[in-house]
């Protein structure tokens, strides 16, 4: 039995799951792109073997302003204050290419709940009296003695991670990057949250990571709003380029847990070439599929790119039912109902895997669906629960790191193949969700399970 609301009702219950609940990993882009404009950021490509210094240079001559000039790709970002230097910048033999400087999202829910009274301690918040393993850790592998992440580098892409966090400081690397300028701490939260999956410390506090032992790097490519661009992106991304293999351990994991709607010159585009650079370097990038059930996988940016391993969500235990019209409950292991989805083609466009992004659905008296939130670290202190792609993504991220840790792969490809050759449930999960929004992909890849 579907349940099926009228499009009001849909709209109350997408309100009340989505904005109330949800931790949203991406934000409603429309489609289609305006008119290049002056005023505005775009990211400009330069003939292979343009130098740093020639391309400052051909942009001071434009008369436009220069923010980030990038290694990873033969590009620059630039503001361009009018339409003579938009003009100039055209006419330059050395541009190959002017792109908008497209808005990407990570949208955290205002909705947070301990998961334990408070106790306090220094840096204020509220934290958990017990070190607690969240569902979704158990439910793709609880860390051992030997499988932990130890000696791997995962970088989390996001809005920072709250520094001072007694379950996270000890795994953050002292090499930071952020695009706004910053040290890198989160005045968000939601890059906490996903650190916290991947990598929280096991200790006696709080929650523990799928991947306890990995050393988490920061990348800050989203401001405290939740929001960056695609410039901001590849600006932590170049940062990576250039570092990846200059510290101790190496940068072998990349999260993001962030995303947009993919527009025409995405493929190919900047964006794309600097996710292609990494994967060279068999440098795992995993993202989250996004957070729109009427949208494929295909259509998100950076999900949709073929070299990504892109994360749908799904429960991981049994929810409640107090609906009289309904006679089922959302059972472990079904697919949310706020989930991207996507069959994985043979170009490797897709949903690679799924993994928790919610604890459970329950269905509450007025039939509306209600997602109880991964548990994961705060920023300010303690724990809260998110829901959403988001959250997905880094138990994969985690996951990764175990098997790269282990030595069952080397490249991104044969992560992506080891995930999906040991997936639980695979053909029979993630389970249909009764969600009139949800609609089936006709794959069930079945979920992630760290080695």
């Amino acid at each position: 039995m579907k349940i099926t609301l009228s499009a009001e009702k849909f709209r109350e219950a997408s309100l009340l799951a989505v904005v109330t609940v949800a931790a949203l990993c991406m934000a409603p882009v429309a489609s289609g792109q305006a008119p290049a404009s002056p005023g505005e950021d775009y990211i400009v490509g330069f003939r292979a073997g343009t130098s740093k210094n020639e391309r400052a240079a051909a942009v001071a001559r434009a008369g436009a302003r220069l923010r980030f000039n990038y290694s990873i790709i033969d590009a620059v970002t630039v503001t361009v204050p009018n339409a003579n230097a938009l003009a100039a910048l055209q006419r330059d033999v050395s541009v190959t290419s002017i792109t908008p400087d497209h808005r990407i999202y990570a949208i955290p829910s205002p909705d947070v709940s301990p998961a334990a009274p408070p106790t306090a301690r220094p840096g204020g918040g509220g934290g958990s009296t017990s070190e607690v393993v969240p569902e979704g850790v158990i439910r793709v592998g609880a860390p051992t003695a030997t499988s932990n992440g130890a000696g791997i580098g995962a970088v989390t892409v996001d809005t920072g991670i709250d520094l001072d966090h007694p379950d996270l400081a000890a795994n953050i690397a002292a090499m930071k990057f952020d695009a706004f300028g910053g040290n890198c701490d989160d005045g968000n939260g939601h890059g906490t949250h996903v650190s916290g999956t991947i990598a929280a410390v096991d200790n006696t506090i709080d929650v523990i990571g799928v991947a306890p032992k990995a050393t988490l790097y920061c990348g800050r490519a989203l401001d405290n709003s939740g929001s960056g661009n695609d410039s901001t992106l590849i600006y932590v991304l170049d940062k990576i380029y250039e570092n990846h293999n200059l510290v101790s351990p190496n940068m072998r994991v990349v999260n993001m847990s962030l995303g947009r709607s993919k527009m025409s010159g995405d493929d190919g585009g900047p964006l794309h070439q600097a996710i292609q650079r990494l994967y060279g370097l068999n440098i795992v990038p995993v993202a989250a599929a996004g957070n729109d059930p009427y949208k494929e996988v295909k259509d998100m940016v950076p999900a949709g790119f073929s070299e990504v391993i892109a994360v749908a969500s799904s429960t991981a235990m049994d929810g409640t039912n107090s609906c009289s019209f309904f006679s089922g409950k959302i059972y472990k292991d079904t697919a949310s109902y706020f989930t991207t989805d996507g069959k994985l083609s043979a170009s490797n466009i897709g949903v690679t895997i799924s993994a928790p992004g919610a604890d459970k659905e329950d269905i509450n008296k007025a039939c509306f669906l209600k997602s109880v939130g991964i548990l994961s670290t705060k920023a300010g202190g303690g724990t809260t629960r998110m829901s959403g792609t988001s959250m997905a993504a880094p138990h994969v991220s985690g996951a990764v790191a175990r098997i790269l840790q282990a030595g069952l792969a080397t490249t991104v490809e044969g992560v992506r193949s080891h995930l999906r050759s040991t997936a639980s449930q695979k053909g029979t999960a993630p389970k249909h969700s009764p969600s009139s929004a949800y609609s089936y992909d006709v794959e069930q890849e079945g979920i992630a399970q760290a080695p």
